[in-house]
This record gives C-alpha cells, structure tokens and sequence, in this order.
C-alpha cells in the first residue's frame, strides 16, 4: 500500500468548514500521480516513452466522515486488479486519529496521448505495478 501526506488548506474547505466532497477526488489524484512516479512512471515520462496517459473512466466513494481544516490526511493506495488497458485502485483518505474519512475504488484506463482511445498498458508499466503492488 502506497501513502501520501495531504494538508487541508483553507481553500479545500466549504461554509460548513469542512472540506468540500469534490476536493477528496483532487486529493485522490495527487496520490495516484505520486503512486506512479513511486513505481519509476511519472506521468511526463509516461507520454514521451510509452505515448499514453492513465484518464480516469469511474469512480465509486463513500463519505464516512469529514475532515477539517489544517487536518493532516493519508491518503492511500492499493492495487486492485488490472486489465489490459485498465488498472483498479482501492484509496482512503485517513485522519490518524477518525480513521478511514473516506473511501473509493479508482479504474484508471490506458489511453494513447494523441487520440485518448483506449490502448493496451505498456509491458513494463504492468509488471512494475504488478510486481509491487
């Protein structure tokens, strides 16, 4: 399992002072980005080597709990299952002392960067996400 800090800022929050639903999604985005980059791909080198970029295709959350301003999170996560042009990802975003706040499963698609049709996952990404995952 794969884990990144997120501060909640402010900006992150609604009038109720806690933070916006939409926002666990950017934060969700931020840990599958460094989850990659983690595993040897970051997403520029992805579109120059490899021609493709991972888009999301369905997201499925549940709300549990909110968190607060100047809250310190984790956010997860944990390979699911793949396909051939398709990885599942299971995310939380925890507060170390509320626990899970939040949880979804991710199916990112392998897409080519210049026509976003769906194209098989490039041999060494799939082994590498694989075999640490």
């Amino acid at each position: 399992m794969f884990t990144w800090p997120v501060r909640v800022y402010y900006e992150d929050t609604d009038s109720g002072g806690v933070v916006y639903y939409a926002n666990y999604l950017k934060f969700m985005e931020r840990a599958r980005t460094e989850w990659l980059r983690d595993k040897g791909f970051g997403q520029t080198e992805l579109l120059r080597d490899h021609s493709v970029i991972f888009v999301v295709r369905t997201v499925q959350v549940e709300y549990l709990r909110p968190a607060k301003f100047d809250d310190l999170l984790t956010v997860t996560v944990r390979f699911h299952a793949a396909g051939r042009s398709w990885i599942e990802l299971d995310q939380t975003a925890e507060h170390p002392e509320n626990g899970v706040l939040v949880k979804a499963r991710v199916k990112v698609v392998c897409v080519n960067g210049q026509t976003f049709k769906p194209v098989q996952i490039p041999a060494p990404v799939r082994e590498r996400i694989e075999r640490i995952s």
